[in-house]
């Protein structure tokens, strides 16, 4: 038997970095996926590869969480997990971004992150229990330089995890908060990152964190994890 055999999770910001990773992962851990992201030609290609639904979306829109939470049902019956994956980042000082950019980091990854769970939750309550799992970040915990912005969006998930598993952990529902360190995906390309820059070879890779998320999918139904923090072995703190 594999450790998500049988089980459904629900994966947003599927279409590249942790989120595609984690789809990969829990379809060899034996589970089934409905994935969501805004790249429709990718999400075709991932569930080629690996089965499921794929469902175009933005995260900032609540009705494009609740077609994916839709989808899984209407595919497989039943929803068990979800996976808050999407995210973007940018570095700069406070006054280095412009309005555009700040205002997309703080709707994709907070509003973004509420609307899937607020999509999420009603089924979850209905049967006793399910898993969400927040994609945040070590800034989250500790702030970082040249990304305040980003930083804070992060604390927001964290925070909001937190308030979760206050309000849910008696209904059978587990609220946990993945945060790692630098991951060499397409986060941040074009804006502080770029594909040959030093630095990128030693950061995490996103199926280290895939592999994290599908851990605490897999724990035993009487405990459960609260934040997970993770960093390169190659990173100082």
């Amino acid at each position: 038997m594999s450790g998500l055999d049988g089980r459904v999770v629900a994966i947003t910001g599927a279409t590249s970095g942790i989120g595609a990773a984690t789809a990969r992962s829990v379809a060899a851990a034996g589970g089934s996926v409905a994935v969501g992201g805004r790249r429709r030609e990718r999400l075709d290609d991932l569930v080629a590869e690996i089965g499921g639904v794929a469902v175009e979306m933005d995260v900032r829109d609540p009705d494009g969480s609740r077609r994916l939470v839709e989808a899984a049902l209407e595919e497989f019956g039943h929803l068990d997990a979800l996976v808050a994956s999407a995210g973007i980042g940018a570095y700069g000082g406070i006054m280095d971004l412009t309005d555009d950019q700040l205002q997309d980091m703080m709707d994709i990854n907070v509003a973004g992150t509420v609307w899937p769970i607020r999509a999420v939750v009603p089924h979850f309550l209905e049967a006793g229990q399910g898993d969400i799992v927040i994609v945040a970040s070590v800034a989250g915990l500790r702030g970082a330089g040249d990304e305040a912005v980003y930083a804070a969006t992060k604390f927001a998930q964290v925070g909001l995890a937190g308030g979760l598993d206050r309000e849910l952990r008696e209904e059978g529902i587990r609220v946990s908060t993945v945060c790692p360190g630098g991951v060499a995906t397409e986060f941040a390309m074009g804006a502080g990152r770029t594909p040959g820059m030093p630095g990128l070879a030693e950061m995490l890779r996103a199926e280290d964190v895939a592999a994290a998320v599908v851990t605490v999918l897999q724990q035993p139904p009487t405990m459960r994890t609260l934040v997970w923090s993770m960093r390169s072995i190659h990173e100082a703190d």
